[in-house]
């Protein structure tokens, strides 16, 4: 059988082709096994793909495409996988912060994945369920906020984010602060906290 490999590892690549997380995990196979430099990676510009020879410890021939295939490079400047590997079971600290309404977005839909026994689940969720590669196996902003409680944009951005990293919403256009304080954009305070933090007033930008 011949596998094409389309993995999602904080962006390095984007739906290169169908590709199951579900299967794979079935196989009771640890990221690692695949992911293995995820355990030393310091770095945002490590290549956490595969190499081909894991693909073929268990298929007969396999393709792995090229870092950044159709997504474009991570919008971070600083990660380390092998840090937050050595903390343990993350899920704890989210689902934590979801049961005491310190989450910083709705987390309803995300405290059901923090459950799992493999400790990657907890930032890349619902990969047991996954038959394709998507943005929705990658954290949440709010899920790095549990534990990086400082904000003070614009400065504090730079702290993990390129300089010009495309960060703000696409409702955020030329004349944004003059259409939501027209009371045309109906937003909730917990929608900006995500970037602005959770003390922000409007009147301290505006």
């Amino acid at each position: 059988m011949k596998l094409l490999l389309a993995f999602c590892t904080c962006g390095v690549a984007w739906c290169a082709a169908p590709f199951s997380h579900r299967i794979h995990l079935q196989q009771e196979l640890e990221c690692t096994f695949c992911h293995a430099g995820a355990t030393k990676s310091t770095s945002v510009d490590d290549n956490l793909l595969p190499r081909k020879e894991v693909c073929l410890n268990c298929h007969e021939s396999a393709e792995v495409p090229a870092r950044h295939a159709n997504g474009g490079p991570v919008p971070l400047t600083r990660f380390s996988h092998a840090l937050h590997l050595q903390m343990g079971d993350i899920a704890r600290y989210i689902a934590s912060s979801i049961d005491h309404h310190t989450y910083w977005q709705p987390g309803d839909d995300i405290r059901p994945h923090l459950n799992s026994r493999n400790a990657c689940e907890a930032c890349h969720r619902g990969l047991e369920e996954s038959d394709q590669v998507t943005r929705a196996a990658l954290p949440q902003m709010a899920d790095c906020l549990v534990c990086h409680t400082k904000i003070d944009p614009p400065f504090s951005c730079e702290d993990c984010h390129a300089k010009d990293a495309p960060l703000k919403p696409a409702s955020h256009t030329q004349h944004f602060v003059d259409l939501h304080s027209s009371g045309k954009f109906k937003f909730d305070k917990a929608t900006c906290t995500v970037c602005h933090g959770v003390s922000f007033t409007c009147m301290g930008c505006h």
